[in-house]
């Protein structure tokens, strides 16, 4: 993004300025002393410039980047996916918390959509224990890939920064997907390199389950043992940093995040979480891990979900218990690592003066009267998701430009399966070393 130009230049021709001693006193004797015309740039801390004026120039000069919206598992909860249905009435508004109407009006320029597949319903489904999350997952990738073109006017899909980027400069709302679970990898490693080709960009290490990788939150929330990342989980994360992948650390546990954040060489983020210190819910970031994630470089994206902003009394999250858990990351984090995170569209309540996504210029808005600078405001926006996601893509370029090779591990509780049926040996100790048939070697 190119900054806003100066309007009068350092120096120029003689010419100029031979002119302009001449037509200096005119100008002096038109206007009285003390109001002589001074250029402002709208985005300075001046008391000339309107609260208003400065959120908008910053919404205008800036990708505002949500971290995860729920949009796409909605439709499939009411429509089964059926976008081109009459009743999908995406361009012209929905009762939700997201349409084009508020897209726009909201100033969004850039979106993680959230290709969610639920967690096995049975507490009883082991990790190893099939299921069609990986099925639920594509078809979820499927679903927002056809939302992005059919709505190819407003929304643009993009797997890089500099798509991001671009989108917004051609007046389009980047479109990005995030996968909100390791339980939708099906336990494998190709999986998740084969969700990267498919345009996913960050997966959550794990959703409201345990999974090959790692210890969820609501396990711990229940009573659980914390046991953290996974062997498999270190392998899991070395492999996201190897191709590019983002890491979410929402919905995982106290230990998790920190085993994750001492095994990983690249930025994490939080994509829809907020501060324990402020809310003390398992879902939220405590501040050792704030400061820890500032060490990483990464970032803390602040959500709406008013049980993760007030715990004892959810209904009394408004707008402003936002701002002060944004403040409270900035604080301890530092500027440079927050950002925002809504969860529209996967909550049915939302704080008081953020009902729906048109509703971030006023949260904008607010951040500036409480104090932050248009500069923290600007990172705060999208600049900081941003120099995350860029600094992801250098490393991953870093290790496949050495010859890093895809990870060939595999989880140790899989349960290998083949046809029985004969077939001929690769090698002389092939028999009794191969995945068996019933009567087959």
């Amino acid at each position: 993004m190119t900054s806003t130009p100066t309007r009068w230049p350092k120096s120029g021709p003689s010419w100029l300025k031979v002119i302009g001693l001449l037509i200096l006193p005119a100008v002096a004797f038109a206007y009285p002393a003390g109001h002589l015309a001074v250029n402002h740039e709208p985005s300075l801390e001046d008391d000339s410039f309107s609260l208003e004026k400065r959120a908008a120039h910053i919404l205008e000069t800036i990708t505002l980047i949500d971290g995860h919206n729920d949009l796409p598992y909605l439709i499939r909860v009411e429509l089964k996916n059926k976008i081109y249905d009459e009743k999908f009435t995406f361009e012209s508004g929905l009762l939700s918390h997201m349409d084009l109407p508020k897209l726009r009006k909201g100033k969004l320029g850039g979106q993680f959509w959230s290709v969610y597949a639920e967690c096995p319903a049975d507490p009883e489904t082991q990790i190893a224990d099939p299921t069609w999350a990986v099925r639920d997952t594509l078809e979820q990738i499927d679903l927002t890939k056809r939302l992005v073109e059919e709505y190819s006017d407003d929304l643009k899909l993009c797997g890089t920064v500099a798509c991001a980027r671009q989108a917004f400069e051609d007046g389009k709302i980047g479109s990005f997907m995030g996968i909100e679970g390791g339980h939708q990898l099906g336990n494998s490693l190709a999986t998740l390199r084969q969700m990267y080709e498919l345009g996913a960009r960050y997966i959550t290490v794990t959703h409201n389950c345990d999974n090959a990788f790692a210890t969820a939150a609501s396990t711990v929330a229940a009573d659980g043992q914390d046991k953290g990342l996974t062997e498999f989980g270190h392998e899991f994360v070395q492999e996201m940093n190897r191709i590019g992948m983002l890491i979410d650390l929402s919905h995982v546990s106290y230990q998790t995040m920190l085993d994750v954040l001492a095994e990983t060489k690249a930025p994490v983020i939080f994509s829809h979480s907020s501060s324990y210190a402020l809310a003390n819910h398992h879902r939220n970031v405590p501040d050792d891990v704030l400061r820890s994630v500032a060490e990483n470089g990464g970032i803390v994206m602040v959500t709406f979900v008013p049980f993760f902003l007030e715990v004892e009394n959810p209904s009394a999250a408004t707008i402003h218990t936002v701002v002060d858990h944004i403040f409270h990351v900035a604080e301890v984090a530092g500027w440079d690592h927050v950002g925002v995170g809504s969860d529209f569209d996967g909550v049915g309540v939302v704080p008081v003066g953020l009902e729906d996504v048109s509703k971030f210029p006023a949260l904008v808005k607010l951040l500036l009267e409480r104090g932050a600078t248009d500069e923290q405001v600007r990172k705060f926006a999208g600049e900081n998701i941003l120099r995350v996601w860029s600094e992801v893509e250098n490393y991953s370029w870093a290790l496949t430009s050495a010859g890093e090779k895809p990870s060939e591990k595999t989880w140790l509780g899989r349960k290998w399966t083949r046809a029985d049926m004969s077939m001929p040996f690769m090698f002389d100790d092939s028999m009794g070393n191969r995945i068996p048939g019933k009567t087959y070697p």
